[in-house]
């Protein structure tokens, strides 16, 4: 695959992607919101077209995986059988008109004509010879006259195709073009160029993808708070629901409840950072409200559409990240309870631990939909794993009492209420809330009491959470400022007028 890096950088970095296929990645979705726009706004289509190309520079820059893939519809589908019925009734319609007599070109040429265009768009603006060869080779009105006549030669067009297939193809798709030559059939050909001309596209966009990123990286910050700006100078309202969340979280600091994260216990983890208001009487760092509210992002009620702004191309993200919360509070919350009664020996093994962890993991995957049914399969499963490890290490068995006291603790996790469970959700919370003040690499050394067994998964969560506020808080931060300077006061007046009541 010839080198891009000059060509890309030219233009708008987001700009080399937003004609490819729909992204496939763990932080967009269809249900993903834009943000909220006047749709008597006469400047509505190049707004959205701004907020399209924000998306995709965001999404190269915080997601290391991020591709575009081929758009596959479900077969069953009536969108995917109707997709498919029509694709089958072009290629036999190109047949027919082939083999009919004479031979009608119609199709053919429309087909060449969108083969000439991906061809073009494979090349790079330095490839000017071979642009002219193709230009010249595929002349549509050339081509056309050709057809009228008769004289139109497909199978030497579909060889001069492959054959430059072959000159610009990434390496990957070497065999699959090679295969194309054995071809005889010209229909079957054509079918064959168009759909491999399709994955050397998105080879092409993975590729410039690829290159764009540490240009991204480098210049995300300054690129997205510039259009960021011009969505915000286009409508001033942009910011109305990141000032109501700020709001609630500078509220929930000032009048700190038992349900609030924030008059959790820090310093049971060490994590007591200054200026994280201890009571009422002190004011907030802006700082430490805005880390604040990033925790309270993580326990977002889907159904509120009143999500900041700023962070709506995260938002799908987010909710992943608070489905792992979730779920590691559960896994934990099982290990915990396991150990108590199977004791240490039988937890010092590795092998042990990710077994149990692989069969939780399983079986806790509808924990949402069933709690109750899955805590039942848990506990039988994980009692059956437990009595079968002490036995095969020789240890003394589990008395009938001790097993229904385990089976009875590991289905009560199942209720919201549960002790275990709500110190561990408490724990992990407090774990990222460490992370955002102190550090990942001082979080990391100083790990929380009873979430050693997920240290793996806990840790992955904290930089993925980490690195995506890191970056928010760097490009949001003078928006932040001015709303949190005005927020905060706001908030300790209103619980002083509380307390004088």
């Amino acid at each position: 695959m010839p080198k891009i890096e000059e060509t890309v950088l030219q233009n708008d970095p987001s700009e080399a992607v937003t004609g490819a296929h729909k992204p496939k990645t763990p932080g967009q979705s269809q249900e993903n919101k834009s943000f909220c726009l006047d749709d008597h706004s006469p400047d509505l289509i190049e707004t959205v077209n701004e907020v399209s190309k924000l998306s995709i520079a965001h999404e190269i820059v915080v997601n290391q995986d991020f591709c575009m893939e081929e758009s596959v519809l479900p077969p069953n589908s009536l969108e995917g059988r109707f997709m498919e019925t029509m694709y089958n009734a072009f290629w036999d319609h190109l047949k027919e008109q082939l083999l009919s007599t004479p031979p009608d070109f119609t199709c053919a040429l429309e087909l060449l004509k969108e083969v000439k265009e991906i061809l073009l768009s494979l090349l790079l603006p330095h490839q000017n010879r071979l642009r002219n060869e193709i230009e010249e080779a595929l002349d549509m009105d050339l081509l056309k006259q050709e057809a009228e006549h008769g004289a139109l030669d497909v199978p030497h067009l579909s060889n001069y195709i492959l054959n430059l297939m072959t000159l610009l193809c990434a390496p990957v798709r070497d065999e699959t073009v090679q295969k194309l030559e054995s071809m005889t059939d010209p229909v079957q050909l054509l079918k064959g160029i168009f759909n491999v001309l399709g994955l050397m596209k998105m080879d092409m966009v993975n590729y410039t993808i690829q290159s764009l990123r540490p240009y991204l990286q480098e210049h995300s910050v300054q690129y997205e708070q510039a259009k960021f700006q011009e969505l915000l100078d286009k409508q001033s309202s942009l910011l109305d629901c990141t000032t109501k969340w700020l709001t609630k979280a500078a509220t929930d600091l000032t009048t700190p409840s038992p349900s609030s994260l924030g008059s959790l216990s820090s310093s049971s983890l060490g994590c007591s950072p200054p200026n994280w208001a201890a009571n009422s009487s002190e004011l907030p760092s802006p700082t430490m409200v805005l880390y604040h509210g990033y925790l309270n992002l993580l326990l977002w009620d889907p159904d509120d559409d009143e999500f900041p702004e700023t962070l709506l191309m995260d938002r799908i993200r987010l909710q992943e990240m608070e489905s792992q919360l979730h779920q590691l509070t559960i896994l934990a919350s099982v290990l915990l309870v396991a150990r108590s009664f199977s004791g240490n020996v039988l937890f010092s093994s590795p092998e042990f631990v990710d077994k149990l962890k692989c069969i939780t993991k399983a079986l806790t995957e509808e924990f949402n939909s069933r709690p109750q049914e899955t805590m039942v399969s848990v506990s039988e499963q994980v009692s059956w794993e437990i009595h079968q490890g002490l036995k095969d290490m020789g240890l003394t068995a589990l008395s009938s009492e001790n097993t229904a006291s385990l089976i009875g603790q590991l289905q009560n996790i199942a209720k919201k209420e549960n002790c275990v469970r709500n110190i561990i959700d408490q724990r992990i919370h407090l774990f990222l809330k460490c992370c955002l003040v102190r550090g990942m690499q001082e979080s990391l050394r100083d790990f929380p009491g009873g979430l050693s067994l997920i240290k793996g998964e806990l840790a992955e969560l904290g930089w993925n959470f980490f690195n995506l506020m890191h970056h928010n808080q760097q490009v949001f931060s003078p928006y932040y400022a001015e709303i949190l300077k005005n927020v905060i006061p706001q908030a300790q007046a209103q619980e002083t007028e509380v307390e004088s009541v």
